[in-house]
């Protein structure tokens, strides 16, 4: 049943969408890039709104004063609006917010803030939870570690490596 529901159950509906796609894009190109790439590509770069980021961002085990919190508010700044998509990718699943910014994001269960938890020790990459829009953050103890997790993570995860 789950096959037929999904493979031949839709498949002159699929046949038909990569034939309309193809006609635009060769489908043969898409093996060169993953499906984040993709998806930048598709829906392009949205400019980000760093404060607006910043005031519906909730803490667990953080305080918004904390050393680890201020740098990765300069870690995002820093960056370029590619990894920032990337970031909200990482953390969120997609590369794009709702058209009400931030306050509007959604998670498995309704709404759900872009959240920073403190888990883990200080040589654990950060990890993400897309389903709850989650960045766990270990405790670095200096920018330059922060800065080179943070963008291991968003620049070489793939697929499920998140959680």
């Amino acid at each position: 049943m789950v096959g037929w529901r999904f493979t031949r159950g839709v498949s002159e509906q699929y046949n038909a969408f990569i034939q309309g796609f193809n006609e635009i894009v060769n489908v043969k190109w898409l093996q060169y890039f993953d499906e984040r790439e993709l998806e930048v590509m598709l829906v392009g770069i949205q400019d980000i709104d760093i404060q607006d980021w910043n005031m519906h961002t909730i803490y667990r085990h953080y305080k918004r004063t904390d050393k680890q919190i201020q740098w990765f508010w300069t870690f995002i700044k820093e960056i370029s609006d590619e990894q920032r998509s990337r970031m909200l990718q990482f953390v969120t699943g997609t590369c794009r917010l709702p058209i009400g910014g931030f306050r509007e994001l959604m998670g498995s269960n309704g709404p759900q803030k872009f959240c920073i938890e403190r888990v883990g020790k200080e040589n654990w990459l950060p990890r993400s939870h897309t389903c709850f829009n989650r960045l766990d953050l270990p405790p670095y103890r200096s920018y330059t570690v922060l800065k080179e997790k943070l963008l291991l993570a968003i620049e070489e995860t793939e697929g499920f490596g998140n959680e």
